[in-house]
C-alpha cells in the first residue's frame, strides 16, 4: 500500500524550527556547517567571512570548464554554473554575479585557447553565459559597466577563431544587449 503522506517541504520544517530556542539553532547550525564543505561555502560568503568571497566560485568554475586535460579531468557546464547559483543564493550581489559570470566566459577562453573543443553544447553553453553577463551587466550602475564589457569584448574578438557561429552570436548578443 502507497503512503498518502506528502512530502515534507520548507512550511512544515518552519514550524519544528520556530519551536527551537537560540542554543538548539546555533547546534542546527553548527551540524550544517560541520556536515557539508558546501554549507561552509555558504555561510563564509553570506556572512563574508573570507576575504575574497568570490575566490572559491571562481575555482569552481575554472575546474570545470577549464579542467587539466593532462590529468583527464572532464567539462561539467552543469557543475561551473551551479557555483554561479549557489554564489546567487548565498549572497547575490549583482557586481559579483557579474564577475562570475564573465569569468566564466573567460575560462571557456583560456580553455579553447589551449586546447580544441568540438562540443557544440560548450559552445552554446558559453553563448548562453555571455548573453546572460550582458543583461546582468545592464543592470549594474553605469560606473560599474565598462570593465566587465571591455573584458566580454576580449572573449568575443578570440571568438573569431573558434568557429560553430560563436562569433556571430556573441557579435548579436552585444548589439542587443551591450552598451548604449
Amino acid at each position: 500500500m502507497a503512503d498518502s503522506r506528502k512530502k515534507p517541504g520548507w512550511s512544515d520544517l518552519k514550524r519544528r524550527l520556530a519551536d527551537l530556542d537560540r542554543a538548539a539553532l546555533l547546534g542546527l547550525i553548527q551540524d550544517l556547517y560541520a556536515a557539508d564543505r558546501k554549507n561552509q561555502l555558504f555561510l563564509h560568503a553570506r556572512f563574508a567571512l573570507v576575504e575574497d568571497v568570490l575566490g572559491p566560485y571562481k575555482a569552481v568554475i575554472s575546474r570545470w570548464v577549464c579542467p587539466d586535460v593532462m590529468r583527464n579531468q572532464d567539462v561539467s557546464i552543469s557543475k561551473a554554473k551551479k557555483a554561479i547559483s549557489d554564489y546567487r543564493k548565498a549572497v547575490g550581489h549583482p557586481e559579483g554575479i557579474a564577475e562570475l559570470m564573465v569569468f566564466y566566459c573567460e575560462s571557456c577562453w583560456d580553455f579553447l585557447g589551449s586546447c580544441g573543443m568540438e562540443d557544440g553544447g560548450f559552445f552554446d553553453a558559453l553563448i548562453l553565459m555571455f548573453g546572460q553577463a550582458l543583461k546582468m551587466i545592464a543592470k549594474l550602475e553605469p560606473a560599474q559597466r565598462k570593465a566587465f564589457v571591455d573584458r566580454l569584448e576580449r572573449v568575443r574578438h578570440e571568438a573569431r577563431n573558434w568557429g560553430w557561429g560563436v562569433n556571430d552570436a556573441m557579435d548579436d548578443l552585444m548589439e542587443e544587449y551591450g552598451p548604449a
